[in-house]
């Protein structure tokens, strides 16, 4: 590492970044408990609006929310590839940069190949998150071609119809999933960022962008509405 121009510190700090995020997608997807986090529990309300929609006869709704999240998972999309190039701009710009943050009252001395480590990473990152959004993007567009091609409700093969409806929010789950990679690879791109402030900032910012993560999977108050009980109606 130390042709790199990296320090034991920044190793450890990486390798920590790295577990951390490693580990919540493991545990958040088949960890103890992980059925009751927001992503699963959404992913019971997709099956369900599938269900619903097979029960549709005019399906003008599930067009409308089909092309809101293709348009949503486009913005993200796009959003990755601006993050690119700003990210490699910063290549081109690497002896301003680090004039600038060595006159930083928190700046650290940084080598000019440790600086350009770090943006490959982060590149890195953005890259795969455009990879994520893509994908989720095209899993959106099948999952509007299964509603399209889900049978009427009055179509006299109901089997069919269901088949093809839990087809549909398969799909849907599996373009969410991507999605949530996507956004979850812009959170620790945030972590990220600590890196060039030094290791410690570094570890310290992983450690805050997963516990806000986590917080909102199972502690937030999307999660709370998802699980909401309205109370029974007691009037005469």
């Amino acid at each position: 590492m130390r042709e790199l121009g990296l320090t034991a510190p920044d190793l450890a700090a990486f390798l920590f970044f790295v577990a951390a995020w490693g580990a919540y997608h493991v545990l958040l997807a088949h960890g103890p408990g992980a059925e009751n986090g927001l992503n699963q529990l959404m992913n019971s309300y997709r099956i369900r609006w599938m269900i619903e929609m097979s029960e549709r006869d005019v399906r003008i709704m599930d067009a409308s929310l089909m092309g809101s999240l293709q348009n949503g998972t486009a913005f993200f999309a796009s959003t990755s590839l601006l993050a690119i190039g700003g990210t490699s701009t910063l290549l081109r710009a690497t002896d301003d940069v680090l004039q600038i943050f060595s006159a930083l009252p928190f700046g650290s001395d940084t080598s000019r190949t440790a600086w350009e480590v770090k943006i490959v990473g982060l590149l890195l990152i953005f890259g795969y998150a455009f990879f994520k959004f893509a994908w989720s993007y095209r899993l959106f567009n099948y999952t509007a071609i299964l509603v399209g091609a889900t049978p009427a409700r009055l179509s006299a093969d109901g089997v069919q119809r269901r088949r093809i409806a839990m087809r549909a929010a398969q799909m849907n789950i599996a373009a969410g999933r991507h999605f949530t990679r996507g956004q979850r690879a812009f959170f620790f791109a945030l972590a990220y960022f600590g890196w060039f402030v030094g290791p410690y900032a570094f570890m310290i910012t992983t450690a805050a962008i997963l516990i806000v993560m986590s917080a909102r999977q199972f502690v937030s108050d999307a999660h709370e509405a998802v699980l909401y009980e309205p109370p029974e109606n007691t009037a005469p």
